[in-house]
């Protein structure tokens, strides 16, 4: 909570509507990191476990979290979705959807619940040499909050190389433009999910997300996964 007052928001609200990407902290300490990196080896905190290659989504695998989530998570989700909610309306505003976004992440996975997205969605991936995260995007049913936040959880240069993240931007009647996001242990992004709005000179029109990995060479690759929606 303390880091999270200290960040300069008004800085990350500038690149998230410039950009659709913002990255921030380090969030989590060393020790913090490396805590959450080794639970992938245990079961208890997970629902279930995804071996990307099986499902032609990349290389490597994932588990999400169950409840209740481990405490820096827990300690995150909510903070942070009620710094994000006032720009997410802004953001439905702007694309003309007829959403509002409580003010209360609790309230919000109320909305969720009775969707019947009810399975939460923090997720910790791991990643060896050779593998990788293909573009996607992390919707999961109807109801979906519009931003999410990776942190790095492995030390980029020691414990890891290549493994870069990615995001992508699909522009109306333009090609894709692709943005690497360099991060250290413990830092941040905070990117757009699917669609963000844009002011041109003709208006505003909606500009589609995706992001990845790109391949590890070397080492092993750790990230938190903070999703604000539930899961059907």
């Amino acid at each position: 909570m303390r880091r999270l007052e200290t960040l300069d928001w008004t800085r990350i609200e500038v690149e998230l509507e410039s950009v659709g990407q913002a990255v921030v902290g380090p969030l989590l300490d060393g020790e913090t990191c490396r805590t959450l990196a080794g639970l992938y080896e245990q079961e208890a905190p997970f629902r279930s476990r995804v071996v990307m290659e099986r499902h032609g989504f990349g290389k490597g695998e994932y588990k999400y979290f169950t409840h209740p989530l481990p405490e820096p998570i827990a300690a995150l989700r909510g903070p942070l979705y009620r710094r994000l909610a006032p720009i997410a309306n802004r953001w439905a505003v702007a694309m003309g959807l007829d959403t509002c976004y409580p003010a209360d992440h609790a309230e919000f996975l109320e909305r969720c619940h009775a969707a019947g997205q009810t399975r939460p969605t923090p997720l910790l991936l791991k990643y060896g040499p050779g593998d990788y995260n293909c573009l996607h995007q992390d919707l999961y049913g109807e109801t979906v909050f519009p931003l999410q936040v990776a942190i790095l959880l492995s030390a980029p240069g020691e414990d890891f190389t290549g493994g870069e993240f990615v995001l992508t931007e699909q522009r109306p009647r333009m090609q894709s433009r692709a943005t690497v996001v360099p991060l250290g242990l413990g830092e941040a992004v905070i990117f757009a999910v699917d669609q963000r709005p844009v002011q041109g000179t003709r208006g505003t029109y909606r500009v589609r997300h995706r992001h990845g990995v790109s391949p590890v060479r070397s080492g092993a690759r750790h990230t938190l996964g903070i999703i604000f929606h539930d899961a059907a």
